[in-house]
């Protein structure tokens, strides 16, 4: 007689999936037919199993449940059964001490071994008068708690870190540009100069990915550190068509298709990104700039694998300098870097098209044919025809009163004729906005009183060479810690060109060591006892003054 006090235990009518329930609903007006007859032949086992798309032998599977059964849908839900082995076997009492024990032993930060935990439920099922439960069934308990619950109750927010998705779950990302994620990093290789082919550093690369179509939209290599400028370089690649680009490189027969204007890009919370020339430049362009949450770098998972995989292609390189020291080993990176940053450029170039033509495992396609679909279907994103001037609203901004020499900005001024009209009213005018290109300081760009566009304005003094930020404020320093007071450009320019001999006489004097140091190992020390050897032919004068001419580093294997 039912008392009413008895439990009612949920057989999948409301906790089934709809799949799995209209599965189950399938079988039973199959099944249930069968079990109509007194007995079930080969023949309609077989009818059954083509109906069902299971085996013959798991359709008589269903009819024993069936029969077994209640009659009812929850009978021949997948991975039930009509008895068996777990079917009953742990009482409530016993399942009720291992979720006490599991949940005051096992779910701490103590850590306790699942061996630890057994015995404390030992100890209660005895204790308590009841039937001991077998190990593995304590362990399926625990294997049974969601993953990410039970790693922070026991290692904390920071250890269950690795099974929670970045920062929730991603909006999903389907469209062409919709976000573009950028990141950069050293290059593990050591690079030449142009001139002289010997060492000077790591570059560093900064890339832009596609999340949609995981394409690589935009990729500069410089020499120094990531700034402002990196980010607008690598924006204005971008946003640009690359033939230009790859012609410059000596690369036209290269296509790289994947370019045009962000709706979103992606980036850490590193300084760089915080300028102000990237965050106006991001208005000023109607592009979304959005930060990576804090805590959470693996939020821009996409971008740190494609670095990742680019740095372990230049691993193949020579003068790579590898992951680490360890990696490193006695290998000479220095002695053996051959690229220039253009032939590094043109090498991932390459890479990059390479890439683009192999199947993602992620998207299981090629990065190009996710493009071109999704060109087809949405049309080709919008590009930026300017790229300086586009370029320009990301170039670091600077802000000075014009005066009736024009402006002067670090000890050097700039002065052009267009300035006129402004320098006539200039009490009357705020401070203009300046925008300059710390590659090259030969001009600067003034946005215009009405702030409508961007006027080009050179040095005052055009026998200037152009320089750098970097020479500049190098030769500042040096002038400083000569004991000047204050520096003017004439000091300024004269020290960048002092700065500049210095480099040229070291790299000569390089040259000639290294020049020295191979002829001394191609020319084999003679024997003790071999007779001397002849006086060599004299040359002509020509011809010796052509072999002082030679050097050593002109001849580069191809890479």
């Amino acid at each position: 007689m039912d008392d009413g006090r008895a439990q009612i235990i949920e057989r999948g009518v409301l906790t089934a999936p709809d799949e799995t329930w209209d599965m189950a609903v399938r079988r039973t007006e199959v099944i249930g037919r069968l079990a109509a007859g007194p007995r079930v032949g080969l023949a309609a086992a077989d009818a059954a199993a083509d109906e069902l798309g299971i085996s013959r032998r798991q359709v008589y599977v269903l009819l024993g449940r069936w029969r077994a059964g209640e009659g009812v849908v929850s009978d021949l839900l997948p991975g039930r059964s009509s008895g068996g082995r777990r079917l009953g076997r742990v009482p409530a009492a016993v399942e009720t001490v291992m979720a006490e024990v599991i949940r005051s032993r096992y779910l701490t930060r103590q850590r306790r071994s699942v061996a630890g935990v057994y015995r404390e439920v030992v100890r209660r099922c005895r204790t308590g008068g009841l039937p001991v439960p077998a190990r593995s069934t304590l362990a399926r308990r625990i294997e049974a708690l969601d993953p990410v619950a039970a790693a922070t109750a026991r290692e904390g927010v920071e250890g269950a870190r690795r099974l929670r998705s970045a920062g929730g779950d991603p909006p999903s990302i389907e469209g062409l540009l919709q976000q573009v994620q950028i990141d950069h990093t050293p290059v593990d290789v050591e690079v030449v100069d142009e001139r002289h082919r010997l060492p000077i550093g790591r570059p560093y690369v900064t890339a832009a990915i596609d999340v949609a179509s995981r394409c690589v939209v935009g990729l500069v290599v410089t020499l120094e550190a990531p700034s402002a400028l990196s980010v607008g370089l690598c924006l204005a690649h971008t946003v640009c068509d690359k033939r230009p680009w790859l012609e410059r490189l000596g690369l036209q027969a290269v296509v790289w298709p994947m370019s045009g204007k962000p709706h979103e890009i992606h980036v850490d919370n590193a300084v760089e990104f915080h300028s102000e020339a990237l965050r106006r430049g991001c208005v000023q362009h109607g592009v979304t700039l959005e930060y990576r949450p804090k805590g959470m770098p693996h939020f821009g998972g996409v971008i740190e694998r494609l670095i990742g995989t680019m740095m372990q292609m230049v691993h193949e390189l020579p003068g790579t300098t590898f992951s680490s020291a360890a990696e490193r080993g006695s290998y000479d990176s220095q002695a053996s870097a051959v690229l220039t940053v253009a032939e590094l450029n043109r090498w991932l170039a390459l890479a990059v098209v390479a890439y683009h033509g192999q199947v993602h495992a992620t998207l299981g396609q090629t990065p190009a044919g996710r493009w071109a679909e999704g060109v087809a279907a949405g049309g080709r994103p919008a590009m930026v025809t300017g790229e300086t001037a586009f370029l320009i609203d990301f170039l670091p901004v600077i802000r000075r009163t014009l005066r009736r020499t024009g402006f002067t900005v670090d000890h050097v001024q700039y002065y052009s004729d267009a300035l006129k009209p402004w320098i006539a009213r200039r009490d009357r005018l705020e401070k203009f906005v300046l925008r300059r290109d710390p590659r090259d300081l030969s001009r600067i760009w003034v946005l215009d009183p009405d702030g409508h566009a961007y006027l080009p304005v050179p040095y005052r003094t055009l026998a200037r060479p152009p320089i750098s930020v970097w020479e500049q404020r190098a030769a500042i320093a040096r002038l400083r810690r000569d004991g000047r007071a204050q520096v003017d450009e004439n000091a300024l320019f004269a020290m960048v060109e002092q700065m500049r001999q210095i480099t040229e006489n070291a790299a000569a004097t390089t040259r000639r060591a290294r020049r020295d140091t191979e002829r001394r190992l191609a020319t084999p020390a003679p024997r003790p006892d071999a007779p001397a050897p002849p006086p060599p032919p004299s040359l002509p004068a020509e011809e010796g003054a052509d072999d002082e001419l030679v050097q050593p580093f002109e001849v580069i294997e191809q890479w």
